[in-house]
C-alpha cells in the first residue's frame, strides 16, 4: 500500500473558487481502480493551508493516477488557483496499520 500525504498553499481568499476543482478531483481520483483514499481538508487554523492525504493499493495505481486527464487538468490549473507550496511525499507501507 502507498500512503501519500502533504500539503499545498492557496490564498485564503480563493478557497471558495479552488472547491470546486478540489471536488472534482477528489471525486474522479475516489473513482479510480486502486483508490482507497483520497482527501484534501482546509486546515481549521490556516485557511491558506490544504491537507493532503491519499492512499493507494499499490505504486502501479499511484503511477495511474499520475497518467489522468483528470490529474493533467488539475495540474494545469495550479497558476490560475495560486497553488504554490506543494510538497507530498509517498510512503510504501508493508501492512493497512491499525486503529489507535
Amino acid at each position: 500500500m502507498i500512503v501519500v500525504v502533504g500539503s499545498f498553499r492557496i490564498p485564503p481568499s480563493m478557497v471558495d473558487v479552488v472547491q470546486g476543482p478540489m471536488e472534482a478531483m477528489i471525486a474522479a481520483s475516489r473513482a479510480e481502480e486502486g483508490c482507497i483514499e483520497y482527501n484534501y481538508a482546509i486546515d481549521v487554523l490556516d485557511k491558506g493551508l490544504v491537507r493532503v492525504s491519499e492512499t493507494w493499493r499499490d505504486r502501479d495505481a499511484l503511477e495511474t493516477h499520475f497518467r489522468t486527464a483528470h490529474i493533467a487538468e488539475w495540474r494545469a490549473q495550479f497558476s490560475a488557483l495560486a497553488i504554490s507550496e506543494r510538497d507530498l511525499f509517498a510512503y510504501e507501507t508493508l501492512d493497512e496499520g491499525f486503529h489507535i
